[in-house]
């Protein structure tokens, strides 16, 4: 970007005027009003919903905003910035900013990264309302231009408090206003209100406005490298317009864990839901960990354990971002994940359940209510059951299957209804057979009030002509069976009531060196916190003869020096004498020994360990342990701090929560004991949050009474 037009920069000189781009004396400003305008530059709704624009440089990405801000129906001051062009894309072009007949409230700047600083610093002191930055070259680029860092640095003074967003960013579309500053064309159209989507890819901004949905986008946004405003500093704004009625994240890095946590306080105050798909792997998992922690951690798991925690929805795919956004606008949160799905085949009624595995989707068994209804429509040949197939017999009766549909949505533990349907292509087939469907649906949830969606188990088989029928229709139309149900299970987890969560434990700066505590030092440690730990002797070396064991036989023998013990072969269990141990020891030839005492009686083994991310705070990991930790991967991740039902939930989320319960027959574990073991570990964090890299026990073995660290390893800043 950077070889692109220097439009905006002049070397005329003016009193008071840098570089031509400042203030002239064809524009004056008293103090007091130039001091309105400085109180107002924080605020990116000026920026964003603009009244006037102006457009700096003159090639192909400035004609295009041009283009672009005509084609959509901005009515504002448009004004065009070049030094030596006297139109850009039909528009009268200034030489200067000093030259406009008024102060822009938003500012496209498409000139190169250099030119860039200047113009920022010249809106800035002209009390403009913001800019976005399309050139590249800055922070992002500094492994290529080496100076990008410098050039970052220098255009956030210039900036000031002025809201910029970029560098590097294609800008935004604002489509309830009919606004733009976006250097290219896109695919939406104007709205009067929409979800608005934010991603810090523009390539993957153009593509989503190309959707064919029928979702009614009220924003489309980039964030470029986020030099000033961060993705949730643009993401607060844009939920704070009453218009929007949710958000969908693209997320490659979080970046300010406080502002993320004020976005989605921001979110709960205004009743508006957040879906994200996060992509990129953080560092933090990466990290050469020498832990089991790390590898289960992997590297995604402190982002998703943010988003469950802030109660933002997580997609997969870019489809199943939208049509999750679309449920959320049409019907906001729902109050349960209990629906009703009708077709009129048996082999789409099985896809559904089929599907429905893959999502946390509850299809409710029909009432006497439900039954006594289809089966006065539908009559005596047709099984009832739900997901329903209805059968063809009825299929272009709107009033039969109007009736139908009612009945079943009309269930108590129904919170939604989902009716299949795969509309034709419309060069080829006659749609008007399709109308009975849209009939019959727009009755049923006329009736009953229970929200209903009309779902295409083919992304494709639900195009904009059919969703905007299905819209009018009071129905919603989703693409994708897959999606929907992914939608269906996203707003009935968003409609569950959630306590506001405690702010995350934010980790300490990155150091250097870090040094990895023995076995005993770590356990010593932890003990210190209130984690149980088995009695123990160390020995420093190899003795002559056997010496007395204190302990109650039998005992477990380990080498210390090995990362990981079991599969080092520096673990000896079950010796019955001293003999038995003096024996193992020669064996090991370790550089230290420890004799523990062997923990019997376990239920289960677990694994609980937390790392350091420094993008996401410490992740929290509880698994099944001991040496199966790799073999299951077995695990839940949450973010310290947690309360103690929520460490128990998550025990109750683990593949073996049957063993720990008390598995045919057997004895439980004790889960308080459990418990109160992994909040005394995030006490031990919590006061060495400045240095800690990470902290894992494995195993801790289970009891019926007693919950104890048979392991334990410590990685901490020098």
């Amino acid at each position: 970007m950077e070889g692109a037009s220097g439009g905006g920069i002049s070397t005329k000189k003016k009193p008071s005027v840098r570089a031509g781009l400042l203030l002239g004396s064809n524009t004056q400003i008293p103090a007091d009003g130039q001091n309105q305008q400085r109180n107002e530059m924080s605020n990116l709704a000026r920026l964003l919903r603009p009244k006037s624009i102006a457009v700096v440089g003159g090639g192909a990405w400035g004609t295009a905003v041009v283009e672009q801000c005509r084609r959509i129906g901005f009515d504002g001051p448009l004004w065009p910035v070049h030094p030596k062009r006297t139109e850009v894309a039909g528009m009268p072009a200034y030489a200067t900013l000093a030259d406009l007949p008024g102060i822009p409230d938003a500012t496209f700047i498409g000139v190169n990264r250099v030119a860039t600083v200047e113009v920022v610093q010249a809106l800035r002191d002209m009390g403009g309302g913001g800019a976005v930055c399309f050139a590249s070259g800055f922070r992002e680029a500094q492994m290529e231009t080496k100076d990008g860092a410098d050039l970052q640095e220098a255009l956030l003074a210039a900036a000031g408090e002025m809201p910029i967003i970029g560098p590097n960013c294609y800008g935004f579309i604002n489509y309830l206003d009919g606004a733009l500053l976006w250097p290219d064309q896109h695919g939406g159209q104007r709205c009067e209100r929409g979800v608005a989507i934010l991603t810090q890819s523009s390539n993957m901004a153009i593509n989503l406005t190309m959707q064919d949905r029928g979702l009614p986008l009220a924003y489309m946004a980039t964030a470029g490298n986020q030099a000033q405003q961060g993705l949730a500093d643009i993401g607060t704004a844009l939920l704070e317009d009453p218009r929007v009625t949710a958000l969908g994240l693209h997320i490659e890095g979080i970046g300010d864990l406080r502002s993320f946590e004020a976005m989605a306080a921001t979110a709960r105050r205004l009743g508006k839901s957040i879906v994200a798909l996060k992509s990129g792997r953080s560092e933090a998992a990466q990290a050469a960990a020498v832990s089991h922690t790390a590898s289960l951690t992997g590297s995604d798991a402190g982002a998703r354990a943010l988003l469950d925690r802030l109660g933002i929805a997580r997609v997969t795919s870019l489809s199943q971002l939208l049509e999750c956004l679309k449920l959320l606008h049409f019907a906001g949160p729902l109050r349960s994940n209990r629906i009703a799905s009708m077709s009129c085949s048996g082999g789409e009624a099985s896809l559904v359940s089929d599907s429905a595995l893959d999502h946390d989707i509850i299809f409710p068994a029909l009432d006497a209510d439900q039954r006594a209804g289809l089966r006065a429509v539908l009559g005596p040949m047709v099984a009832l059951a739900n997901p329903l197939d209805y059968h063809t017999f009825i299929w272009g009766d709107a009033d039969r299957m109007g009736a139908a549909f009612t009945a079943i949505t009309a269930g108590r533990d129904v919170d939604m209804g989902i009716i299949i349907c795969d509309f034709p292509r419309t060069d080829r087939c006659d749609p008007s057979a399709w109308d009975c469907i849209i009939e019959g649906g727009a009755r049923a949830t006329a009736e009953t009030g229970t929200p209903i969606a009309l779902v295409a188990t083919l992304p494709d088989a639900c195009p904009e002509i059919f969703a905007e029928r299905v819209v009018a229709a009071g129905l919603i139309p989703l693409a994708g069976l897959d999606e929907a149900l992914c939608a269906i299970a996203n707003a009935a987890r968003l409609g569950s009531a959630r306590d506001v969560p405690e702010p995350v434990l934010l980790p300490g700066p990155d150091l250097a060196e870090t040094d990895v505590l023995s076995e005993a030092d770590a356990k010593a440690d932890l003990q210190r916190y209130g984690v149980p730990i088995p009695a123990a002797q160390r020995l420093e070396a190899l003795p002559a003869q056997p010496a007395e064991v204190s302990l109650t036989l039998p005992v477990v023998l380990k080498g210390e020096g090995f990362a990981h013990k079991t599969e080092a072969g520096a673990v000896v269990l079950n010796l019955q004498s001293a003999e038995e141990v003096l024996a193992a020891m020669t064996r090991l030839k370790a550089p230290a020994y420890l004799v523990e005492e062997m923990i019997t009686g376990g239920v289960a083994e677990l694994l609980i360990g937390v790392v350091k991310d420094p993008a996401h705070g410490f992740v929290l990991t509880i698994a099944a342990g001991g040496v199966m930790t790799e073999l299951m991967q077995d695990s839940v991740s949450l973010l310290l701090p947690v309360r103690e039902e929520e460490v128990v939930a998550a025990l109750g989320r683990l593949r073996i929560a049957a063993l720990l319960r008390g598995y045919r027959g057997k004895p439980a574990a004790d889960m308080a004991a459990i418990a109160k073991a992994v909040m005394a570990v995030q006490a031990y964090v919590t006061d060495h949050a400045a240095t800690l890299q990470e902290v894992e026990i494995n195993p801790l073995i289970c009891t019926p009474d007693r919950a104890v660290a048979a392991d334990a390893l410590i990685r901490i800043a020098k």
